[in-house]
This record gives C-alpha cells, structure tokens and sequence, in this order.
C-alpha cells in the first residue's frame, strides 16, 4: 500500500489506539491520531484523509458530532465506526448519521483491514475531475454521474455519497424489477444484518427526497420482501 494513503484513527483507549496504529502502519498507510472529538475535528480540518476510523465513546465531543460535522462538509470520505457490541442503537445511529460501516468492538485487526481495503478500493474509483457531459444514465428527469458522484435535475445538482451512489446505480441496473432487502444489502454493503438493514431503511427515505420532483420516479415498499424501483419506460436511458 503506498504511504500516501492517508487514515485518520480516532480512539480514546491509549491500548487499542498503538496496537491499531502500529498495524495499519505496518500496512503501509500514513496514520494520524486522536484521542478526542475535539481533536478529530481539528485534524480533520487541517488535513485530507482517505478513509477515518471512529471510535463513538470519546471525551470532550462524542463520536456521533464528529460525524455529523465531517458529513456536512465531505461527504464522500469512507468512515468506519467502532462500537461497543453491545450498544446496539449506536451502530443504527451511527450508520443513520452517514456512516459506511461499524466495527463491533473487539474486533480483528484482519476484519479491520480488510474493511479498509474495500472502502478504499471503491473510493479510489472515483475521479476528481469534472462532470464528462457526454456518459451520464437518464433516469426520468435526472442525469446521474456515479463516477463523479452527481445527481441532477435542471440547473440543481446534488453530490452523493459513495452509498448513495451505489444504491441509486443498484436501482437503476435493476429498474422496475422486485428486488429483495437481502440482494440489495449483499450488493451496496457487501454483508447483509439488521443494523445494516436499518440504515438501508435511513438511505431510502433519503433518495426518496432526491426524486419527489420527478412522480414518475418511486422507490416501493413490497412487505416482507424489499422494494422495486419504479421509472416509466420512456423516462429511461
């Protein structure tokens, strides 16, 4: 792994703080610390990072505001949170706040990094660069750009998360076709549990908002099955 891949570890226990560190050094990223909230979002706004592991028990600002404050002004950065096993409203909380994925704590240092290659494989995908106007998917009204993370209609335009992105390009592969909880889960999280099924619930309600001005364009609930994907035929491209 080359050492410009930049994390941002943010732990409280000093234990588990050097054991992570040390390994994921010793797996080649660059690695800066927090002990704090308030520290994690003074670094945060200091630096760029790549990906940022977050403990949610932290002293002084807790987990869940740092996130909030990292979401309203990246929200592309992947961020795992870390949990205690027990706390099972935190990792809804967490997931629902925006973030990628949650760590019950203990955890393996071998899921940890594997978690970390994933996100970062999918957030190096996405380019910097500016809209290329001549590849984006018509879905009603909307253009979606899923490699610039953009969703527009008319001179609105909305920048995704990489969640979002892959949900909307799931739906639109899949365009009014039933599509089960479990495949949808297995397919944008790569794992499939209640906690994670939860925060898919928070980020349909979300794309729900980003299409009410198209009615063509609803996303169903089917009881006890998942949901479908509705476009009118010649709204699609």
């Amino acid at each position: 792994m080359n050492s410009i891949v930049k994390l941002l570890l943010v732990e409280d226990d000093d234990a588990l703080r050097f054991i992570v560190k040390d390994n994921l050094e010793q797996n080649g990223y660059e690695v800066d610390i927090a002990e704090n909230g308030q520290e994690a979002i003074e670094l945060f706004e200091k630096n760029e990072y790549h990906l940022i592991v977050l403990d949610v028990m932290l002293p002084k600002i807790d987990g869940f505001k740092v996130l909030e404050h990292i979401r309203r002004t990246n929200e592309q950065i992947p961020i795992i949170i870390l949990t205690a096993r027990s706390m099972t409203e935190d990792k809804i909380t967490g997931l629902s706040l925006g973030g990628d994925d949650y760590i019950p704590k203990p955890f393996s240092m071998e899921e940890l990094l594997l978690k970390i290659k994933i996100f970062l494989k999918r957030s190096n995908t996405i380019p910097s660069e500016s809209l290329n106007p001549d590849n984006p998917k018509k879905i009603g009204k909307f253009l979606f750009y899923p490699d610039e993370l953009i969703l527009s209609i008319g001179n609105e335009t909305r920048k995704l998360t990489i969640k979002e992105m892959e949900l909307i390009r799931f739906f639109s592969e899949n365009t009014n076709r039933v599509l089960n909880r479990n495949d949808i889960l297995e397919r944008v999280w790569g794992s499939n549990d209640y906690f994670l099924g939860r925060s898919l619930d928070v980020f349909i309600s979300r794309l729900r908002k980003y299409f009410k001005d198209d009615p063509n364009i609803k996303i169903m609930n089917l009881h006890g099955i998942g949901f479908r994907f509705s476009v009118k035929k010649e709204d699609i491209s």
